[in-house]
């Protein structure tokens, strides 16, 4: 027997595996469990969000590739909660037979933001215009250390003299503070991200980080964040959810407004983005993009290789949820257009407020969440996770909307907004509603 049949041969064919038991674990498993499809899960710890939903588990690292091996056993096609895979590890399982959807090599370019703005410009797809921070920290000094000078001009002591500081490499032609820089792996909810606004801001950053991991782009002057679902299935049909927008609070997704209020030509225009992203790939799965909406048009922000935060408010406002459309996907079957059962709908996450730890008796926040189910038209979601900190996200709620007209559907949501943030506001920093 060759070593595809021996991983692929005996494994459920209806089942499907995780790699990952977050809370976008625990949704698909919520959605597995509606459709009766038997999910397994690889995640190390036995409180994970996924754990008690899932079929099975393989408690192991979600990077450690052996524990892969036995999941691929226990399930026909393999699918990731998030993108931070070890590529070269998993390489080996499938060239053996394991089925991974996405595929490895549709992955390959999505992992990186780097490599991400590089498949958007092979594309001609538009995104922010950027740089690799790395060609700043090998260039020359153009201004070499000089004497110091008199610290009070000529008449000065000689002796009271200022060192020179020296002065970061210039910036590539075109590019003006303020800029962005992004760390190119690993950064999530506004980790690994700094605003530059000055050459002290730049010089601090190439001082304080290897130069060779970030990028730097154009600081975006967007009007709105907007946000795109995707899906593609094995046979190439493409679906997309509705077009949203998105609201950060300290560059975490505070709510999502769905549907936004958008031209025809706008949102033709990013389902045509995401249509061309995931053909050129042959990407099979569930693709979130988000968006910058403003003076230059609609530009690509960055690409999330599974399902989205900006996506939960379809478990109850579409006829398909992102998680339907991942398990349809993954699983085999065609990827129906879902579409909208109501006329609108607000999803608002529920951040932590304060570091608590998992044993202190406000970790659960028994009332709060009392008083949000109590709320009328209010589906709430509580991940379960083991402790508090700030800005971590605990849960959500998703309010379904009533009025059919664009403007008044915004007012009707931002009314809600603020009935949940009289329950449960954002961490200290902004306010708790900030409309459009």
């Amino acid at each position: 027997m060759d070593a595809a049949a021996s991983l692929n041969g005996d494994s459920p064919q209806g089942a499907i595996g995780i790699v990952g038991g977050g809370q976008l674990a625990a949704m698909l498993a919520e959605a597995a469990q509606r459709r009766g499809v038997p999910l397994v899960v690889q995640t190390p710890n036995p409180h994970d969000p996924a754990v008690a939903l899932a079929s099975q588990v393989v408690q192991a690292d979600v990077r450690d590739a052996a524990a892969t091996r036995d999941l691929a056993q226990r399930c026909g096609a393999i699918s990731f909660e998030n993108e931070w895979i070890d590529l070269q590890a998993l390489s080996p399982l499938a060239e053996a037979g394991v089925c991974f959807l996405p595929s490895l090599e549709a992955l390959q370019p999505l992992i990186c933001k780097r490599s991400q703005r590089e498949l958007l410009q092979r594309l001609c797809l538009p995104c922010p215009r950027w740089f690799g921070l790395g060609q700043l920290a090998t260039a020359p000094d153009p201004s070499p250390s000089a004497p110091g000078q008199p610290a009070d001009g000529p008449d000065a002591d000689p002796s009271a003299v200022t060192p020179a500081q020296p002065l970061p490499p210039p910036l590539p032609d075109g590019f003006a503070y303020p800029l962005m820089a992004k760390l190119a792996t690993g950064g999530y909810d506004g980790r690994g991200t700094a605003v530059l606004r000055s050459d002290a801001d730049l010089q601090t950053l190439l001082q304080q980080v290897d130069a060779a991991d970030w990028i730097v782009e154009e600081f975006v002057a967007f009007e709105q964040e907007l946000a795109l679902v995707a899906a593609r299935d094995q046979a190439g049909e493409v679906v997309c959810l509705p077009l949203v927008q998105t609201h950060q609070h300290q560059q975490v997704c505070d709510w999502v407004l769905a549907p936004v209020e958008a031209t025809h030509a706008l949102q033709q225009r990013a389902r045509n983005i995401a249509a061309s992203l995931l053909t050129a790939l042959d990407y099979v799965g569930v693709l979130s993009i988000e968006f910058f909406y403003g003076p230059q048009g609609l530009l690509v922000n960055e690409l999330a290789p599974r399902t989205h935060n900006s996506g939960h408010y379809s478990i109850e406002a579409c006829s398909l949820s992102q998680f339907d459309l991942q398990l349809l996907t993954v699983g085999g079957s065609r990827a129906e257009p879902p579409a909208l059962l109501v006329p609108g709908a607000l999803m608002v996450n529920l951040l932590g407020v304060a570091s608590l730890p998992a044993d202190h008796p406000d970790a659960e926040h028994l009332q709060q969440r009392q008083a949000l189910e109590a709320l009328p038209g209010v589906h709430l979601h509580w991940y379960g996770k083991q402790g508090v900190s700030v800005g971590r996200k605990l849960g959500h709620v998703t309010v379904l909307l009533e009025q059919q007209d664009p403007p008044l559907r915004r007012q009707e949501a931002m009314q809600r907004l603020e009935q949940i943030r009289r329950i449960w506001p954002l961490p200290s920093g902004s306010e708790s509603v900030d409309g459009p």
